[in-house]
């Protein structure tokens, strides 16, 4: 490919939104190139499927270079990449430094993410109309609805209808039938509708059923290092295939982007890209700009893109781009419950999620003290064992032998962690900006974070805290004595924000299609574009989003507007 080739669309990033605006896209017949920061990736060949952590070396611990343990999908990512640092702004307090976990490969964080892939409801895209918090995004349910539609058809996800409130449900015949509760969901039903919760089938992006030539999964390997079958959703199965099929995409691989270049009216030429083996820099030309890199990546391109036009970068004349960053409000405690002991196997071990979730059951109650809620995920049962077994008896415990594993098969499967993810409020001591001392190995000013949790964040995680050991102590467990702690920024790992959508130049760096308002040929169809952090994740709402953002495109290109 020469420098000189003209594209129809530039899409920078190959994950949840650079993939599918690359698959809806190259469908529609443009001619689409694909600039991936990390080197290519095929899952069909990579994934370790049926290998146990025995055999793994230091027994698949994490290490920096695998910080995620030895099997997991990540390749050259991770919070640490050699050349490309990020920073926190001066005198942050240790508990309040930002975590950027970035992929370096093909497809993104959906090679390794947690496949459960929930509807925003109603009442998430309107907070500030119910509560007079944050703000409103300027679409509501009824307009992303259809390409919820779409992308669950199109990837496949499972659940059943309930009615619960703010949890949409699919159209019949739109979700794949979910797997059966375990022993220990089960149990914890019981203990979570004693407390007035309502339960769920989960909803998530693994197969139960063949779909689109994919089989139904195996139930055999853990969906974070990747799958060779296709069973669960992977941009790199399900959607960059189909897209080359077209022989309507290129794809770059090892392609940093480090800016937007654009023309004296402001309009968008191309990028500039640094070859990660080379080092060199390259620039590609196109007819529109599709910022899909990962919600701070794109922030990051916005804000280096300077020029005369935009001398603080594309879509910064309001001063909004890198403001109100967010992430979810990821809480857990763990807790043993002895009646789970000596269970007979049950041979359950279904697909990796869950196969139940609690959404939010408490909407309407006064004095709460926060304004917003959380789901809850629980984690347990039988999968195969790693190597924190051991942890199961004593350090100075004298039993060993048939005695020891005795023991360890006693309490194996009784050990249970409930996961709360909950909203965070945008505020205005939460963003990035660049740091004006530090670059990346290119040269290219490099992000640098200021994190602030709310009160309402804070009463939100203690609730959790509450509620949770409230459930281990109705089966039988003992509350978890951990002292109480915020998550680390970031940890959750569903940043979101820094380039919100909105209804004028004035609030917003886009409008509701994800069009840049002073780019107009400039799109940001990833998680930057988002007003809010419901608790139910961003994936799903990524992809739908990307969908319906690359219609728009498609449209704007056939009548002659781009």
């Amino acid at each position: 490919m020469s420098d000189a080739t003209r594209f129809d669309v530039i899409v920078v990033g190959s994950g949840a939104a650079g993939g599918m605006a690359a698959h809806e896209l190259c469908k529609q017949g443009l001619r689409v190139l694909m600039l991936e920061a990390g080197r290519d990736y095929d899952p069909g060949t990579e994934t370790p499927m049926f290998q146990t952590q025995e055999i793994a070396p230091l027994r698949s611990v994490l290490t920096p270079d695998k910080p995620n343990g030895f099997y997991d999908a990540t390749i050259d990512g991770g919070p640490e990449i050699d050349g490309e640092p990020y920073t926190n702004a001066p005198g942050t307090d240790k508990d309040l430094e930002f975590y950027w976990w970035r992929p370096r490969m093909l497809g993104g964080r959906t090679n390794h993410w947690g496949r459960i892939a929930l509807r925003y409801g109603p009442y998430d895209f309107k907070p500030k109309t119910r509560d007079g918090l944050g703000f409103d995004w300027p679409i509501d349910y009824t307009d992303l609805a259809p390409w919820y539609d779409h992308v669950e058809r199109l990837i496949g996800v499972t659940g059943l209808p309930h009615g619960i409130e703010n949890v949409p449900d699919s159209p019949p015949g739109v979700h794949l039938q979910p797997p059966p509760p375990r022993v220990h969901e089960i149990a914890l039903t019981r203990a979570f509708e004693r407390m007035g919760m309502k339960v769920a089938a989960i909803r998530s992006a693994v197969l139960t059923r063949p779909l689109n030539g994919r089989a139904a999964c195996l139930y055999a390997t853990p969906c974070t290092r990747g799958c060779s079958s296709r069973s669960n959703f992977q941009s790199t199965t399900v959607l960059i295939p189909p897209a080359r099929a077209t022989g309507n995409l290129t794809v770059v691989c090892n392609a940093v982007v480090s800016r937007i270049d654009v023309d004296e009216t402001g309009r968008a030429t191309g990028v500039r890209y640094n070859d990660r083996l080379t080092l060199m820099e390259h620039q590609v030309r196109g007819r529109v700009v599709v910022l899909a890199a990962g919600t701070l990546a794109s922030v990051r391109i916005l804000l280096n893109s300077r020029s005369d036009v935009f001398p603080n970068g594309i879509g910064n004349g309001s001063g909004l781009v890198g403001k109100y960053l967010m992430d979810s409000v990821e809480f857990n405690r763990d807790s043993r419950i002895p009646m789970l002991e000596n269970i007979p196997p049950q041979n359950d071990d279904g697909i990796f999620t869950p196969h139940i979730y609690v959404p939010w059951w408490l909407h309407s109650s006064p004095g709460l003290g926060f304004p917003r809620g959380y789901r809850i995920e629980p984690r347990g049962g039988r999968r195969m064992p790693t190597m924190s077994v051991g942890g199961y008896v004593p350090a100075d415990c004298n039993t060993y032998g048939d005695a020891l594993r005795t023991e360890v098969r006693k309490k194996y499967g009784t050990f249970i962690t409930l996961i709360g993810e909950g909203e965070m409020i945008p505020n205005e001591d939460s963003f990035c900006d660049l740091d004006p001392k530090v670059r990346d190995k290119w040269g290219i000013p490099v992000l640098r974070f200021h994190w602030k949790w709310g009160e309402s964040e804070i009463r939100l995680a203690k609730h959790m805290q509450v509620t949770f050991d409230k459930v281990f102590t109705l089966l039988g467990g003992k509350p978890d004595p951990s002292q109480f702690r915020m998550p680390q920024p970031g940890g959750a790992v569903h940043e979101v924000g820094g380039a919100r959508m909105g209804t004028s130049p004035e609030n917003s760096v886009v409008d509701s299609y994800n069009q840049c308002w002073e780019a107009r040929n400039v799109f940001v169809l990833d998680g930057a574009s988002f007003v809010s952090c419901p608790d139910k994740g961003p994936t799903l709402t990524i992809m739908a989003i990307a969908a319906r953002g690359s219609a728009r495109i498609f449209d704007l290109m056939k009548e002659g507007a781009l």
